[in-house]
């Protein structure tokens, strides 16, 4: 392959500035290029790819919230038929859950949600708490030790309304969460 025939095309494309015509139209026209050049101006456009290690907290957030507001729905049908036809009044939430009569079908229901791979189970309800705490700190790692201890405080104001000790399944939820925080703040997972 010969270069000349590459650097031959390249020199006869190459007009000098010298022999650019000088006349008062082509000083017109470039006269009219700036001006238009000057209105147009710079716009900047973000990339359209997508970041694979950033994540859209609020896309994550209005999820969380849609699908919240579902099982929010749900729990509250859940728990007005099992407390319907109760009309008594009781000192605490823990007085109110302790003597429920519920037809199978609630409580199968009900043992479906809390179960281990339940939307209401350890598992899935830690993992919704990590991922609000993640949002909600913008997914910076060194706020870990403010989401747990946020998360801790929303523990202690559950137990302090429920009036008694919370559940087993709301402890064991709690550890979970602290623990995938924990891992999170120090890197050993995302």
């Amino acid at each position: 392959m010969s270069v000349n025939g590459v650097t031959g095309a390249m020199a006869n494309s190459y007009v000098p500035a010298s022999t650019e015509k000088t006349t008062a139209a082509a000083a017109e026209n470039r006269t009219a290029d700036k001006a238009t050049a000057n209105d147009v101006g710079v716009v900047y456009e973000p990339s359209k790819a997508k970041d694979s290690k950033k994540t859209n907290y609020s896309s994550v957030v209005s999820n969380m919230k849609k699908e919240l507001s579902t099982k929010n729905q749900q729990l509250q049908n859940l728990v007005n038929q099992l407390l319907g036809k109760q009309a008594n009044k009781y000192t605490s939430l823990a007085d109110l859950f302790k003597n429920i009569n519920a037809d199978p079908a609630t409580v199968a229901q009900a043992q479906k949600d809390i179960s281990e791979d339940g939307y209401w189970g350890v598992t899935q309800t830690s993992d919704r708490l990590v991922s609000m705490a993640q949002a909600l700190s913008g997914g910076d790692a060194t706020k870990a030790d403010e989401m747990i201890a946020a998360v801790k405080k929303g523990f202690d104001q559950a137990t302090k309304a429920w009036g008694d000790e919370l559940p087993d399944i709301c402890k064991q939820t709690i550890d979970a969460a602290v623990d995938k925080l924990t891992k999170w703040r120090d890197g050993i997972s995302e």
